[in-house]
């Protein structure tokens, strides 16, 4: 159990923050994280390292969309979201909402798709014969933009594909019933699309055509400057727990899946399409350090090209906050 005893160890103090006069830590706050989306963050979760490094209580709320959890920032239901997805953070920001990224929580390209039915025999040869049918997938999120920049790539139009607005398990299911000729998702609900259809396309055929698959940690501005010393212990405690699951998997994986929602073998097989990058790549170019702003606008600038969303921010740089990761990676 010595990976458990590392995830509740202690936190050592974060110091960049230190001169910064800041507001009260609250006593409570209020997490979104998915059901079905097995991170390691969930062991921690689960043998309560959050509730001990920061030293207050935590509700723990479970999604089904991204911009569920954009509507929950709204409302000041929650202060933090563990591994939202990048378009719903583009189509918030975008509309004004203060919403940061202070972290990169996972790539997924192979775990994020859209299945046709397997008896229309639709593939990427034919992509066009999609057009006329129904497809059921969450508006704004990343299967969103990813439907839409592969129908773009294999040339389909989709004003002329009957697109329904709808959460992962329950496109699942409707396409189990034969409600639905396509359906798009992630995680839990895209591993039971496929038992009924294929994919158009690879995860890393799309990323061949520039389809970044990966989610954020977020929260708005304005509680993480009122609170920078507990927004950096809490994505130490996420990476943390990172770290732990890559040198002991086996240890954690239980742990995981339990709280996830899903058998072993189905964490597991989630797990393996992972991909968790350590802090200090996530602070270098590619991502906190420029990439992630650059592709934060490339998917605005989609979107409103499609139609998607009225209006793109000039620069999505002052929505990317890698300060607090960096004073992370000091504790």
């Amino acid at each position: 159990m010595k990976i458990r005893s590392v995830l509740a160890g202690a936190v050592s103090a974060l110091g960049l923050f230190a001169a910064q006069a800041q507001a009260e830590a609250p006593s409570e706050i209020t997490v979104a994280y998915f059901l079905e989306w097995p991170l390691p963050f969930e062991a921690a979760k689960s043998l309560g390292t959050f509730e001990k490094e920061l030293g207050v209580k935590i509700n723990w709320r479970a999604f089904d969309t991204g911009t569920a959890m954009s509507a929950a920032f709204a409302s000041g239901d929650v202060q933090y979201a563990i591994s939202q997805g990048v378009p719903p953070f583009v189509t918030a920001v975008s509309a004004g909402q203060d919403l940061i990224v202070i972290d990169a929580a996972v790539g997924y390209a192979e775990n994020d798709n859209c299945v046709v039915r397997t008896d229309l025999e639709i593939t990427r040869d034919n992509a066009k014969d999609l057009e006329g049918k129904k497809v059921g997938l969450p508006i704004g999120t990343a299967p969103h933009f990813g439907f839409l920049k592969v129908a773009e790539h294999l040339g389909i139009d989709v004003s002329k594909v009957q697109v329904v607005d709808i959460a992962p398990a329950d496109a699942a299911a409707a396409f189990a019933a034969g409600n639905f000729d396509a359906v798009c998702g992630w995680g839990g609900p895209l591993r039971r699309m496929k038992e009924h259809g294929n994919v158009l396309l690879t995860g890393a055929e799309k990323e061949a055509i520039g389809i970044k698959i990966f989610d954020v940690v977020s929260t708005t501005a304005v509680f993480a400057n009122e609170q920078p010393e507990l927004t950096s212990r809490f994505l130490k405690v996420i990476n943390d727990a990172n770290d732990a699951w890559k040198a002991d998997p086996e240890s954690l994986l239980p742990v995981i899946a339990k709280d996830s929602g899903l058998d072993e073998q189905a964490a597991k097989d989630n797990l393996a399409t992972f991909t968790l990058l350590p802090i200090d790549e996530k602070l270098g170019p590619d991502w906190l350090g420029g990439g992630v702003q650059t592709y934060l606008k490339e998917v605005a600038d989609f979107f409103v090209s499609t139609g998607n969303i009225p209006q793109a921010l000039p620069s999505y740089d002052a929505v990317v906050k890698p300060e607090f990761l960096a004073a992370a990676a000091k504790g």
